[in-house]
């Protein structure tokens, strides 16, 4: 079933690309593995996947020990600064980072560790209390402040929607999330433009996580490159 249903998730993500004329192989599968078993997740990455992403610190490092390293592994759950070192020490990308504190304990873990981590930073586009990640008003100088850390780069923004009955309802926050992106990278070009010249850099921040099994299609159709399915393949859609 797990074989069946990552053909149709991939196959779902190609329709959605098709449909605004982008490319599927620029949209990453990220499987979410929160409270999967280790067999299933075997037959996940039997069936081709590739990234696996993880809530907890805790149940990554268990699934971290029995699976081992064959794949990427993402952190897409809220970090807590204690749970700071392990997770360095396994995820290759941690998606959401929303406070300068994490942001300064994650520099430091990696440092101690002589590790480049990459983060992706939380914005909260929707606004809604209950959710984790900055303003998107925020973001800009949140990006100048951890510009300065060492030992971590920024390679993109996250966002989580609301949940509703209407995927098209979603459509808004992943749009704003885009134009975020854009803005930013505009900016870092601007600020930067004499030295991307000699390098043949534009300094992008190229991911977009966001999208998960009830509105994915619609965050690809906004510009994301990079979507968080757990449901849609362990227990079908």
């Amino acid at each position: 079933m797990i074989h069946d249903n990552v053909k149709s998730v991939r196959q779902k993500i190609a329709n959605a690309c098709e449909k605004v004329g982008r490319n599927a192989d620029d949209v990453e599968l990220v499987c979410v593995t929160k409270e999967v078993s280790i067999d299933e997740i075997k037959e996940a990455l039997d069936a081709g996947v590739q990234i696996l992403g993880e809530n907890r610190v805790k149940d990554a490092l268990s699934k971290y020990k029995a699976i081992g390293g064959r794949q990427e592994w993402h952190f897409i759950g809220h970090l807590q600064t204690n749970k700071v070192k392990d997770a360095v020490r396994i995820f290759s990308l941690i998606h959401s980072v929303d406070s300068l504190r994490l942001a300064k304990e994650i520099d430091k873990a990696a440092q101690a560790i002589n590790k480049a981590q990459d983060i992706l930073i939380q914005v909260n586009t929707s606004g809604e209390k209950t959710k984790f990640g900055i303003m998107p008003e925020e973001a800009i100088d949140f990006m100048k402040e951890i510009s300065s850390y060492g030992n971590i780069n920024t390679k993109g923004l996250m966002t989580i929607a609301p949940e509703v009955d209407d995927p098209e309802k979603v459509r808004p926050y992943f749009r704003a999330l885009r134009e975020l992106r854009d803005k930013i990278n505009e900016l870092r070009y601007s600020a930067k433009q004499s030295e991307a010249s000699s390098k043949g850099t534009k300094y992008e921040i190229r991911i977009l996580s966001m999208g998960m099994t009830n509105d994915f299609e619609v965050a690809i159709e906004e510009g994301a490159n990079m979507v968080r399915i757990g449901k849609a393949i362990f227990r079908g859609n």
